[in-house]
């Protein structure tokens, strides 16, 4: 990828999430990320484990896949010449000699894959040519009913019991030999003639079935040619030509998705192209330049060719090109809480969370349930119902601190050990209504809240006692947090005038600092859930009457982005996940009482192929 200096003059849309069908060499900036991307096509040829000997004039075959590959026949040797009986079997890592053909012979064509194949005619020692029909069963060959014509150099694709088999030179002998324009047809027992090519022409690239096939270039001598033709069953009907005219090329894939490679102009090249149904489209080129060698692949993002010549070569590549493929992020509705209730704590992550407390029917609780990334459990309930708490730690080890019970706001402590609660004797130093907490059970934080001023008291836990620390810079309750005991993000909440804020601030494990980075929306009483780096902001109150809210917003390590919205507008939402931008939004206070206060959401990150890549701004 180019580097931001580059592209000066340019213009560059500003996203918030990557578009969804990105073009090649489109450019955006995605201000969620905060970086400039781009699309490219990550396509290339990779070389593979060799072949055992060097094999030409195999060119006509179109076998298997580019993990199961066919090629039998052919010449070998160091310059060619030498016919052959030898198979040879690809499975994606290396090669193996298998069974031998009945009829020695090079210039053969053939379909089919590693276990059920066909080959048919070819160039038999020195120069004449033959009818032989041969089915391979994975293990050997057998004759079988022979080809109508005498052929050589022609090209084929398609099934064991569904070939199709056209061009190339046909005669008996050698001074009988011409181009023929005949298509064959083999339905594994018996052969009927199908439609004339347009074209006639000898070492055609084949690629597709019997009854949707393409073929391209050929020639042999010059001039070779780039037309390219397709059959639909019946008839070969002219397309657009190729980019570059040859022959001796190999090709695999369907009618639709094919890919032509090597071959020999004047020369043996390297080029590679893409045929899409419609066009052909340069594709990055073979490490070395070949004709006559043979192929394997369904579709023209993976293939793999190998062998070819002269002097032979045992090489083999392999292309693969990727796949765009982008989800944008988003709320999904998620399983359903056991207990009707706001207010709630959470901890943990969106596959082994935590949630507990909450109000209900005029009363706090002290209902817990579990999930397991897809439902919840009830589990032992605490001693002492409450909601508002400030809630710390993982799914077998939390701690909940404080929170609002009947009659009032509380400084009971009770920690959970995986299966039960036990009262913390020492509580916390002062009774406090929706503080926040972070950490974990023996490292935790606690902050914020109403005591029943707004208070700016920040506390440390070990495991045993909690110890006041630095202030916050701002008083305020309903405060969102999420991070560690030595680093921890504070962000909204509700202060004294002017009410809910959106002010953010970070903690070091020894003093509050004021971020420059606002919440894009004020908010109090939201989930909370990721790291300080990672952040999340979910829902929640805002404004002077404190207005139920949908919005999401995420703290990437610079700044808070607005992310998509969840499908219900809620306060006093439980929150909770820690691997960044993935999270669960549960229960809640919404419009609806029942419904709202079981609902859970829970957000899964935008996903991006690997040919996405990120810009410099050097």
């Amino acid at each position: 990828m180019a580097a931001y200096k580059d592209l000066v003059g340019q213009k560059i849309t500003k996203v918030t999430s990557n578009p969804g069908e990105p073009k090649t060499g489109q450019m955006w900036y995605n201000s969620t990320a905060g970086v400039l991307r781009g699309l490219g096509v990550v396509s290339a040829y990779a070389s593979s484990a060799p072949m055992i000997v060097g094999v030409g004039s195999r060119q006509g075959q179109t076998t298997g896949s580019q993990t199961a590959t066919l090629a039998f026949g052919g010449y070998i040797g160091p310059s060619g010449g030498d016919n052959t009986n030898r198979t040879d079997e690809y499975n994606g890592s290396g090669w193996s000699v298998e069974g031998t053909l009945n009829t020695t012979r090079a210039n053969i064509a053939g379909c089919g894959t590693t276990s059920a194949a066909v080959g048919s005619g070819g160039e038999l020692p020195p120069t004449n040519q033959t009818q032989a029909t041969e089915e391979y069963n994975g293990t050997s060959w057998t004759s079988v009913t022979n080809n109508p014509l005498y052929r050589v150099s022609h090209s084929a694709c398609g099934t064991q019991t569904a070939g199709l088999f056209w061009g190339g030179t046909s005669g008996e002998s050698p001074g009988s030999v011409s181009l023929t324009d005949v298509t064959a047809l083999y339905d594994g027992t018996n052969w009927t003639t199908g439609g004339t090519l347009g074209t006639s022409a000898t070492r055609r690239a084949p690629g597709g079935t019997q009854t949707a096939a393409i073929t391209a270039g050929g020639g042999d001598t010059p001039p070779n040619t780039a037309n390219a033709e397709e059959y639909d069953g019946t008839s070969w009907s002219e397309q657009n030509n190729m980019s570059t005219a040859r022959t001796g090329h190999v090709g695999a894939g369907i009618q639709t998705s094919a890919i032509f490679a090597g071959g020999y102009t004047s020369t043996y090249v390297t080029n590679s192209e893409s045929y899409d149904g419609t066009s052909f489209s340069n594709t990055p080129a073979l490490s070395t330049a070949r004709g006559y060698g043979s192929s394997g692949g369904t579709s023209n993002t993976a293939s793999v060719v190998c062998g070819g010549g002269y002097p032979l070569k045992t090489d083999t590549e392999e292309f693969t090109s990727s796949t765009n493929t982008i989800t944008a992020g988003a709320w999904a509705s998620g399983a359903n809480m056991n207990t009707t209730a706001y207010g709630r704590s959470a901890c943990g992550t969106t596959t082994a969370g935590l949630v507990f407390g909450g109000y209900g029917s005029s009363t706090s609780y002290g209902n817990t349930e579990t999930f397991d990334g897809s439902s919840f459990s009830e589990v032992s309930d605490m001693s002492t119902g409450r909601r508002y708490s400030a809630g710390f730690g993982t799914q077998t080890a939390a701690v909940c601190a404080g929170g609002n019970t009947p009659p009032g706001r509380t400084t009971a402590v009770e920690e959970w050990n995986g299966s039960s609660w036990g009262a913390n004797p020492n509580g916390i130093p002062t009774a406090l209504s929706t503080p926040r907490g972070t950490g974990t059970a023996t490292a935790g934080l606690v902050f914020g809240g109403g005591a029943p001023s707004i208070t700016a008291n920040t506390q440390t836990f070990d495991g045993t006692s909690f110890t006041e620390v630095s202030d916050l810079n701002s008083a305020r309750s309903g405060v969102g947090g999420a991070g560690t005991q030595t680093a921890t993000l504070a962000y909204g909440g509700r202060t004294g005038p002017p009410g809910i804020v959106t002010n953010t601030e970070s903690w070091n494990g020894s003093a509050w600092t004021n971020s420059p980075t606002p919440l894009v929306n004020e908010r109090n009483n939201m989930g909370a859930a990721g790291t300080s780096t990672e952040a999340w902001s979910i829902a929640g109150n805002s404004g002077p009457t404190a207005t139920q809210n949908l919005n999401s917003q995420l703290y990437n390590g610079t700044t808070w982005i607005t992310q998509p919205n969840l499908s219900i507008a809620r306060s006093y939402i439980a929150g909770f996940g820690t691997t960044g931008p993935s999270a669960i939004g549960a229960g809640g206070y919404g419009p609806a009482i029942n419904p709202d206060r079981t609902r859970t959401e829970e957000f899964t990150a935008e996903t991006t192929a690997a040919n996405i890549a990120d810009f410099t701004t050097s």
